[in-house]
């Protein structure tokens, strides 16, 4: 495997705080580093990555630049939406630039509040946006990512015909080039109530999916990226049926499958996810020693941009499984299969731009980033890190296998190289 090791002058040039503003290395792809987030931000994330017309901000917490915490959980959820404008205006952006956000609440039943927040934060900007309950985020309580684009030409949102929720986010937000979905729950769009059967759930989640694409004048086949979230409730078998009807075999998006404590409404399960408007931008990647799947491409480019399903520690292969028993040792394995990916796709660790972790257990997180650190350049890339359930037992099943303990989302974009 091809190590790309963290470069130490880096974090010295953050510690001193004398890595402000922005650092390029390349003009395609430059980290973005307001100089209020110093203080609390993990010194191997970029707060955001700018890159093929998007920034990519890393997920922010709720304390303020001088590491205290708002007392009411309102002011927590405006904190961090202050977090994410920092790094949005760094980048010389603002707030209006912001087209999708990820929210992850310990506590569900503080939804309304955080709905609230958010109206009034982002007034009649509002992004499209997931909300997911998880067992744990980094700083308690909350944790926001986003993306923002670059122009503001074409961006607009999305309503399908009928349209019914309480929800202040719009079901989708257009840009130039791409659909950006928000989560789409599997409750009955005309009573709003969430059905007792789970394929029924699953196919009112997936038609609403496909009702955004459309209004969007897209169709399935331009998703690029698709994020199931589910609980217990909801069988991965039954989703994995329902969902491979609605794509088209071995061209389905890149996925990143999620199990979580609880979703908005009392749902089940949910989908989001970005398409691209062209198709002639859309492309999938599959390593040859890789099957078709029915459910999902290893990775999908929009145009520069690679969309990269979540891998986890799995060794493929016959009686392939998790063998591995930590997450350290796990998350080599991680790397190794996504770089499989990447280089099928002609491209590297240096050009992933952004990254969503999800761990069994938080408290594995400084054994995670001691390993994920080797493995970029001098940009790293902008980094979310969940607990999306309570830890599993860490036991090896009767073939050996160990529990899952972490997965890994990339997305890169291509550098623009000589010819």
């Amino acid at each position: 495997m091809r190590i790309f090791h963290f470069h130490l002058s880096l974090r010295l040039l953050i510690a001193a705080g004398l890595f402000s503003s922005t650092l390029a290395t390349q003009d395609d792809i430059r980290a973005i580093v307001p100089d209020q987030a110093i203080t609390h931000t993990n010194r191997l994330y970029s707060p955001g990555v700018d890159a093929d017309g998007y920034v990519y901000v890393s997920g922010q917490g709720p304390r303020r630049p001088d590491g205290s915490l708002p007392s009411s959980f309102a002011d927590q959820v405006k904190q961090a939406l202050e977090n994410v404008q920092t790094v949005v205006k760094a980048a010389g952006l603002s707030i209006d630039h912001v087209v999708y956000v990820q929210i992850y609440l310990e506590d569900m039943r503080q939804y309304d509040q955080m709905d609230h927040v958010l109206a009034q934060y982002f007034g009649k900007s509002q992004p499209a946006r997931a909300v997911l309950g998880v067992a744990r985020v980094p700083e308690p309580s909350i944790q926001i990512n986003a993306v923002a684009v670059h122009s503001l030409e074409d961006k607009k949102p999305v309503y399908p015909p009928h349209y019914k929720s309480e929800d202040t986010a719009p079901p989708g937000m257009l840009t130039h080039d791409r659909l950006f979905v928000s989560s789409m729950t599997g409750s009955d769009p005309v009573s709003g109530k969430v059905p007792e059967d789970s394929a029924a759930q699953v196919d009112f989640a997936l038609d609403r999916l496909e009702a955004v694409v459309k209004a969007a004048g897209l169709e399935l086949r331009n998703m690029v990226f698709v994020n199931p979230y589910l609980t217990a409730e909801v069988p991965m078998r039954v989703m994995n049926e329902h969902y491979a009807r609605r794509f088209e075999f071995g061209n389905t998006p890149a996925r990143a499958t999620i199990k979580v404590l609880s979703l908005p409404g009392g749902s089940h399960i949910e989908y989001t996810g970005v398409a691209v408007r062209d198709l002639n931008q859309r492309k999938a990647v599959r390593p040859k020693n890789m099957p078709p799947s029915p459910t999902a491409s290893p990775c999908v480019f929009a145009g520069d941009t690679l969309y990269c399903s979540a891998k986890d520690g799995f060794i493929p292969g016959p009686h392939g499984g998790v063998y591995a028993t930590t997450t350290a040792h796990q998350l080599r394995q991680t790397m190794r299969n996504q770089l499989d990916n990447l280089e099928e796709a002609g491209m590297n660790f240096d050009e992933v731009v952004s990254a969503t972790a999800y761990l069994d257990n938080l408290s594995d997180l400084p054994a995670f980033d001691d390993v994920y650190a080797q493995y970029f350049g001098s940009v790293p890339p902008a980094q979310t890190t969940i607990q999306q359930n309570a830890p599993t037992e860490r036991k090896a099943d009767e073939e050996d296998h160990f529990p899952e303990l972490e997965q890994v989302s990339l997305i890169a974009v291509r550098r623009q190289r000589d010819h």
